[in-house]
């Protein structure tokens, strides 16, 4: 297969196994540590591209377009979804949130490694186009421990709080379908154990040993 095929290859929805590059999944309950953490492997690794989501909502203060999201409008999303422009997408309290398949696509066909974050509904959907992606779940290291790190941020009130650690119970349960599970305990730690899963696969490639 010479390169403009395996190019075809890898933009084609119904084929997107054989691509050269890696595509990392990252998921985690609010507050375990995950975008930290996703920083920590950028900075570590910088020829590796980052994911970076498509929203309708409107910026948050100090949110940057195209650095914490591609802020649309709601008919550009929705005219994507039309035309199969999302790797995976959802909606979430009224704004629509996606993954752009385009760049996913153009980063694993130019043999470039993906760092996405998104949750267990998202990792489903980009599974079900991109079978050979490496799923992480990143874990906090108790229920208690997530609630006073959610507290000292002082962002939410108590009731946001309180549904931030119901939904972390609830994705908790799905840990055992990552294929890797890492405890942010220590920041430290959890971030040696993150770079250690990444350049396995890395390592691997390059040596083609599987």
């Amino acid at each position: 297969m010479n390169d403009q095929e395996n190019s075809q290859a890898c933009s084609n929805h119904k084929e997107k196994i054989c691509c050269d590059g890696n595509l990392f999944i990252i998921s985690a309950p609010s507050g375990a540590g995950k975008t930290t953490l996703c920083k920590a492997v950028l900075d570590r690794i910088p020829n590796m591209l980052y994911s970076v989501s498509y929203t309708t909502r409107k910026p948050r203060k100090g949110e940057q377009n195209g650095i914490d999201y591609y802020f649309i409008t709601k008919d550009d999303f929705k005219n994507r979804i039309k035309n199969g422009k999302w790797a995976e997408w959802a909606e979430v309290y009224g704004n629509y949130y996606g993954t752009s398949s385009e760049f996913i696509d153009k980063g694993l066909a130019a043999g470039s490694d993906i760092l996405l974050d998104i949750d267990f509904q998202g990792t489903l959907q980009i599974l079900d186009q991109y079978h050979d992606s490496i799923t992480i779940f990143i874990m906090p290291p108790s229920l208690d421990i997530l609630k006073l790190r959610l507290e000292s941020r002082e962002t939410d009130s108590k009731h946001v709080i309180s549904r931030r650690i119901d939904a972390a119970e609830k994705e908790m349960k799905n840990k055992d379908f990552y294929r890797h599970v890492i405890i942010n305990d220590k920041l430290s730690v959890a971030v040696a154990d993150l770079i250690s899963v990444i350049e396995k696969y890395r390592t691997g490639r390059n040596n083609k040993s599987f």
